[in-house]
């Protein structure tokens, strides 16, 4: 009778960390191209029509929403894995948060920030 793993070994924690850490590395970097996008505020078309311009204008306000939007969402993804960080140093790294059960090593791989089953994602449903 074989007993079910309840949290991962040091080794393992310190293979998500470095993973983690990666992603977090790489996020940031986005977040920096997506800000600095956000910054920038000529839109090149002092030299067109002025119906061509309105166009422009929109497009540009378009844009810049999107923008805005994907900025959020990286900054959430950030904390996200920030959060993981912490649940790695205090051992609760991998716990689902509802069935209390570890969480896939395949799943944390692909979502190192997941804090539920795909059992406890399924029940959502």
């Amino acid at each position: 009778m074989s007993q079910e793993k309840t949290h991962y070994s040091e080794a393992e924690l310190a293979e998500f960390k470095e993973l983690i850490v990666s992603k977090l590395k790489e996020a940031h970097d986005d977040l920096a191209m997506l800000n600095y996008s956000l910054s920038k505020s000529d839109n090149g078309t002092d030299d067109t029509g002025r119906t061509f311009n309105m166009m422009e204008d929109g497009s540009e306000t378009l844009s810049r929403e999107e923008n805005a939007q994907l900025a959020a969402r990286q900054e959430k993804f950030i904390q996200n894995l920030e959060f993981a960080l912490a649940r790695i140093e205090n051992k609760t790294y991998g716990i689902c948060r509802v069935t209390g059960k570890l969480i896939q090593k395949e799943r944390l791989l692909l979502v190192p920030h997941a804090t539920l089953s795909i059992e406890a994602k399924n029940m959502q449903k």
